[in-house]
């Protein structure tokens, strides 16, 4: 079943919604990172935010970076989605310990930490990108979204991500939904919104009902109802390309690439996104020196 996402307003146009199901692109990151339980569940977290994030720019050719620095295990979280919300990310450690809650439930709080921030990197194909940058709330992504549009954008929103991975280390069910108020939304509004948060509960819940994106919304928003506006599949998407290996290359220097080119050895680059490996031979790099 392919991921997509759903974009749409309530029916008063005061408040602008976006779910996603994002199962298969949560897999993949988790595959190519290699990732255990904990980590899985906070990068997919990420992912599925990003793609959200990313698709509500609506600017061809622009791209939204996610970046999360918490001082936990994990290390640091970086996804990039474009403008549609395909999506691709890495982490700094994939491997870390089990820590859960409870039985059953994984503590993603405690696999990013607290203790940094959470940035917002927004290529609007300007001059010069918009950086905003939180401190974390509670390290589980959907409060530290949350809190980033409060306080960076001054946007009131109510982002909600859930991943659920198995004790095969499987991603069994992944998603969310970022809610928005618009400009001039009246404030009961707000009591509104946060009743049907509470009534309609947490997203694994939804999703492991068997429950899409569009019913979600539905469930979140009740009787204020939903205009959905666009439909649109995503996936875990790579730009990576040979091209570009070799612009990274050359930006070394001829210093660097001569010492390798005299060992004499296949020089593998492997794509930190994907697992894509461009392997450069000697001859490969000597032809890269004359152009510099």
């Amino acid at each position: 079943m392919k991921d997509y996402l759903v974009r749409g307003m309530t029916m008063d146009g005061f408040v602008k919604v976006v779910a996603i199901r994002s199962r298969e692109l949560v897999r993949r990151g988790a595959q190519i990172q290699g990732s255990t339980a904990n980590a899985t569940a906070a990068f997919g977290r990420a992912l599925t935010a990003a793609s959200m994030m990313g698709n509500m720019q609506k600017v061809d050719n622009g791209s939204m970076t996610l970046q999360i620095k918490g001082g936990g295990p994990i290390g640091t979280i970086v996804c990039v989605s474009d403008a549609v919300g395909n999506v691709r990310g890495y982490v700094t450690n994939p491997v870390v310990p089990l820590v859960e809650k409870y039985p059953g439930k994984l503590d993603v709080g405690a696999t990013v930490g607290t203790a940094g921030t959470l940035t917002v990197i927004r290529d609007l194909q300007m001059k010069e990108p918009y950086i905003g940058s939180t401190e974390l709330v509670s390290g589980e992504i959907g409060d530290d979204v949350t809190a980033y549009f409060a306080r960076s954008e001054q946007v009131p929103t109510a982002c909600a991500l859930g991943v659920l991975v198995d004790r095969q280390q499987q991603v069994q069910v992944a998603g969310g939904y970022l809610i928005q108020l618009l400009p001039g939304a009246p404030e009961e509004l707000v009591d509104k919104l946060e009743a049907g948060i509470q009534r309609a509960g947490a997203v694994t819940a939804m999703l492991e009902q068997g429950m899409t994106p569009e019913d979600i919304l539905g469930a979140v928003c009740g009787d204020l109802g939903v205009v959905f506006l666009e439909t649109t599949e995503v996936s875990y998407k790579c730009y990576c390309s040979r091209e570009r290996v070799t612009a990274a290359l050359i930006s070394l220097g001829r210093e660097e690439l001569t010492q390798i080119m005299e060992e004499g050895k296949p020089f593998p680059v492997e794509c930190q996104f994907c697992d894509t490996v461009y392997e450069f031979t000697p001859k490969d790099i000597e032809a890269l020196l004359s152009q510099i």
